[in-house]
């Protein structure tokens, strides 16, 4: 299994191309079950998600071009094109939904286009339960029969789904995004009151009124989507990952140093910019980049909470308690979203950080140092803490089960390395 060694104390310096948001490219390519004629998707990053998606995909009878077949380490290439004219099934087994939870996103575009759908409970990072049952209750609010059996949920509209009423009990991104596509093809017009305000959810969007759709009110809390019998074929570019580009602005601050972020100006940091800034980092937008360090000194403690968008992201938090890890005072970081979300701080506080866990806050006492230390990853967000960690720490740390990086960050050893990094991924 793979590790990532790096030899802390080294300032980042350079600039950094931020890849195609993860979290918006995976229910563009849903989408593509949608519509008989081709979807094509732009700046799509090269990831385990990705690939891990495109194989459900393949599964159902969908052509991907643009991609590797049979690789778990994306192959992407920057475009892929999905024709999912020849789709014969919609069955998506247990084998490959247990991946990643976003395989759910395929339930809604089958159930609405084929009229059924027997797709298996999803997997992915333990970082909580994140039950799919706002995305069945708004399915059955649009016609279709719910029945969860056998660890498969079946969805049946035989007359096809019907346009209703919905009103989400919290802002789930993922029921958001399957109803959003459910009821594009479903008769007459759905309402979509507490829905996800997301830059991921306005991108999906995008893609889908390019596509025919009717949608207004992406990125309120109130969507209105007018169905359509047909929807077509799109051109489609996905929007850089925001998590990446707060990802790569700690890790400047985390290093004392100062990063270029290419492909994206301050509004790729909007949810994020008031805490950055708080915490004495220093941003000078340009055109489509901005520059990132810290304005001076050490880093100050800044007191986080995680909030739907557009308060601050749940992705970031493990990045910003390891900044915090070395700042000038005590932070308080309070996590809302997911409940297991914290098993990055024994990891940390084996390279010497000061946190405690109060329930649902760790309270960070920053310290002057970190020591590199043999660390292990347990998601995808606290694999990326332990690298920024590392990346500032006296010594060598030794990073374990990297394979969540694949997940989500697109050739991370070579950005950073590109940067000054001392970094490197080992067999093992």
């Amino acid at each position: 299994m793979d590790r990532i060694l790096i030899q802390g104390g080294t300032p980042l310096s350079g600039s950094i191309d931020i890849s195609g948001a993860k979290n918006a490219a995976l229910p563009l390519m849903a989408a593509c079950l949608l519509t008989e004629e081709t979807l094509r998707l732009r700046n799509v990053p090269s990831l385990v998600d990705i690939s891990s998606m495109a194989r459900l995909l393949r599964q159902l009878g969908v052509a991907v071009e643009g991609m590797e077949e049979d690789t778990d380490a994306g192959g992407v290439g920057g475009a892929i094109s999905l024709d999912a004219a020849g789709v014969g099934d919609t069955f998506a087994p247990y084998d490959l939904v247990r991946r990643m939870r976003a395989s759910i996103l395929v339930l809604g575009p089958l159930v609405a286009r084929f009229g059924e759908a027997r797709v298996s409970l999803p997997g992915g990072c333990a970082i909580g339960t994140r039950p799919v049952d706002l995305h069945l209750a708004g399915l059955a609010a649009l016609g279709a029969e719910i029945a969860v059996e056998n660890g498969y949920v079946r969805a049946r509209a035989a007359q096809g789904l019907r346009g209703g009423a919905i009103s989400l009990p919290f802002a789930s991104v993922g029921a958001t995004e399957n109803l959003m596509m459910a009821a594009s093809l479903a008769r007459g017009e759905t309402v979509l009151a507490n829905a996800a305000r997301e830059p991921e959810i306005v991108d999906l969007a995008d893609c889908l009124v390019a596509m025919g759709a009717a949608i207004e009110g992406a990125g309120t809390e109130r969507m209105m989507i007018q169905g359509t019998d047909r929807l077509g074929g799109a051109d489609h570019a996905v929007i850089a990952d925001r998590i990446e580009a707060g990802t790569w602005a700690m890790a400047a601050a985390i290093t004392g140093g100062c990063v270029e972020l290419k492909g994206g100006g301050p509004a790729i940091l909007q949810a994020a910019l008031g805490k950055l800034a708080d915490a004495g980092l220093k941003m000078e937008p340009g055109d489509g980049r901005i520059r990132v360090g810290l304005a001076s000194g050490r880093v100050r403690a800044s007191d986080v909470v995680t909030e739907p968008y557009p308060g601050f992201p749940t992705d970031l938090q493990a990045q910003m308690m390891a900044l915090m890890t070395l700042a000038e005072g005590c932070s308080t970081i309070t996590e809302t979203i997911f409940e297991n979300r914290f098993m990055h701080v024994p990891e940390l506080c084996r390279m010497g950080a000061d946190i405690r866990i109060d329930r649902g806050s760790a309270v960070v006492s920053g310290v002057s140092h970190l020591t590199g230390a043999p660390v292990m990853a347990t998601d995808l967000r606290a694999s990326v803490s332990l690298i920024l960690a590392g990346l500032a720490a006296r010594g060598e740390t030794e990073v374990n089960r990297v394979y969540h990086l694949d997940r989500g960050y697109e050739r991370i050893e070579d950005k950073l390395a590109a940067c000054g990094a001392v970094i490197e991924r080992v067999g093992g």
